[in-house]
């Protein structure tokens, strides 16, 4: 009999008369061994009340997840405020360099350019007066970097082709492609005058030639506001490049700063009053308790993770060898706890968050980046985890097994639409880039056509291609109109459709019966009520092949 057939009924007394007859084909067995086997595989698929009722075991792992849930969510909080204080404290510092290297610089300026020579020179010696005089003009604890008592100096790099000689006018041009790169390192001694760039360091720009112009500043200072709020303050490294990118010799010459941010800790530091130590101590011992916590839930789980395997080893040797039957592989997976492994890797993430995170507070490492990854995962996790015990209630239940019985064909169909999809990317980011912003690059295409697909941006993204050539506008509106009536009237209706299909479908087997499997046939002919007090009876812990491996 197939897989398929053995999910026709969900009632056992009709199983039983489709040559499942199980007391029939043990007749001749140890009737007690194997009534201690079914109970056993019974008792093992019982939710934690069950277990309780079955043997007054207390559910520790259901305290304790909801104990994780509390104290792992307190964690994250106390990350997320400190977190979120370094990255105010980079972006504002970040905002403050530009205002202060880049001449009439305003916020949110896209088209932050020069066009004429003067302009270039002027911007640059505007840049090294501001890094000269940079003590005296910031209203921040910024400084200079130093190495050994030296100053870092500024560095003033160009890069330009080797060879090249450019007439427009006859329309002929002579040039090497190789490039060549010059610097000049200018040291914070002294303010320089408008000009003298060029007369002091001889630094002259063949703009026919020229590829890029970067500037190279080291700025430092000391994030303070987290002594506020009882935690020692970071050092910050600000590696500054300021860009004029000339890459296009289209006479419009794009100035831009990046900024590379190297969180430290402070070599030398103090901070006054004991109550900070103090509330340093309870974070500390905070931490440790979330880590000795997820200790506990990772052996339990991984216990339980293995019990079940060796139970299902059992299982299989029980049926092959007094039924001559092979269990299939559906039957074998029901003994993995899906739930129990993604609060493994729960444990695992928050563990070593969580010791990454006692390093950042006690300034032995300063990586928030990563440390925010794990605790944000794992709080991720244990919050999905939940879903585990609403699972136990019918009403609650109905979502784990929609999306457990639509994944297979939510697979399927997102393959098929991805591939539709990327087609639309690759084909809109060829003709359309050029002459729309939202298309220039590859992600910018899929960031696109996403919003599209959810209903934004389609106006905006009409409106920038009205003022093209005749026959990318026509080929914009095929392709637009295309997209928005295959993926939002197609696409995501059969998706949706999809969904609520299987949704059906697990609402009429909760009012008709859920289709079961071998493994729960077998198991529902223990008729035994968790109460029964049958489940205390110490031989029913007994194991039909290996008494060891009993322990739940």
């Amino acid at each position: 009999m197939t897989d398929q057939d053995l999910l026709i009924t969900s009632d056992p007394e009709v199983r039983l008369k489709q040559n499942y007859q199980w007391t029939a084909a043990t007749s001749d067995l140890d009737r007690k061994e194997v009534d201690h086997f079914r109970r056993r595989l019974k008792y093992f698929f019982m939710n934690p009340c069950e277990k309780f009722r079955a043997r007054g075991r207390k559910p520790w792992k259901l305290m304790l997840q909801i104990l994780k849930i509390v104290i792992i969510t307190v964690q994250l909080v106390s990350f997320g405020l400190s977190n979120e204080m370094m990255v105010t404290f980079k972006e504002e510092n970040i905002k403050t360099l530009k205002h202060l290297f880049l001449k009439d610089y305003q916020d949110q300026d896209k088209n932050y350019a020069v066009y004429t020579r003067t302009e270039v020179y002027g911007h640059i010696s505007y840049i090294i007066n501001q890094y000269m005089n940079l003590p005296n003009l910031t209203v921040g604890n910024h400084a200079y970097e130093r190495n050994d008592g030296v100053y870092t100096p500024l560095s003033l790099c160009k890069e330009f082709y080797r060879h090249g000689r450019i007439s427009p006018d006859n329309e002929t041009f002579d040039i090497d492609p190789f490039i060549e790169k010059e610097c000049v390192s200018i040291y914070p001694l002294r303010p320089l005058k408008d000009g003298a760039v060029i007369e002091d360091f001889n630094f002259t720009l063949d703009f026919k030639r020229l590829l890029s112009v970067k500037v190279y500043l080291n700025v430092k200072a000391i994030n303070l506001q987290t002594v506020r709020h009882n935690e020692l303050p970071d050092c910050y490294n600000f590696r500054t490049m300021i860009l004029f990118d000339n890459t296009d010799h289209s006479g419009r010459i794009k100035i831009s700063m990046e900024n590379y941010v190297l969180i430290k800790v402070c070599k030398d530091w103090n901070v006054s009053g004991a109550n900070k130590d103090y509330h340093l101590f309870l974070i500390l011992m905070f931490d440790s308790v979330v880590i000795l916590a997820c200790l506990v839930s990772f052996v339990l789980c991984m216990r339980s993770v293995l019990n079940g395997l060796h139970l299902q080893s059992e299982y299989a040797m029980f049926f092959q060898k007094y039924y001559r039957k092979i269990v299939p592989m559906s039957d074998r997976l029901e003994f993995v706890n899906g739930w129990y492994i993604l609060i493994i890797i729960s444990d695992t993430l928050t563990i070593a968050g969580s010791v990454m995170k006692i390093c950042i507070q006690t300034k032995e490492l300063t990586n928030y980046n990563v440390c925010s990854i794990l605790l944000g995962t794992s709080t991720l996790f244990v919050w999905i985890g939940v879903l585990r015990y609403l699972g136990f209630f019918q009403k609650y239940n109905i979502l784990i097994l929609t999306l457990r019985a639509a994944f297979p064909n939510v697979i399927r169909f997102s393959t098929c639409a991805v591939m539709i999809y990327l087609s639309y990317c690759f084909c809109g980011w060829i003709v359309l880039g050029p002459h729309h912003e939202n298309f220039r690059t590859f992600n910018m295409v899929a960031d696109c056509l996403f919003s599209l697909i959810n209903g934004d941006e389609i106006y905006s993204t009409f409106i920038k291609l009205r003022e093209r050539s005749y026959l990318v506008w026509l080929f914009s509106r095929v392709y637009v109109y295309t997209f928005i009536s295959l993926f939002t009237y197609m696409v995501l209706s059969l998706f949706i459709a999809l969904i609520t299909d299987t949704y059906e479908t697990i609402k009429q087997h909760q009012q008709e019966g859920i289709p079961v499997s071998e493994l729960q046939a077998f198991i529902m002919e223990c008729k035994d009520l968790p109460a029964s007090g049958k489940y205390m009876d110490p031989e029913s812990d007994s194991c039909f092949f290996s008494p060891c491996a009993c322990c739940s």
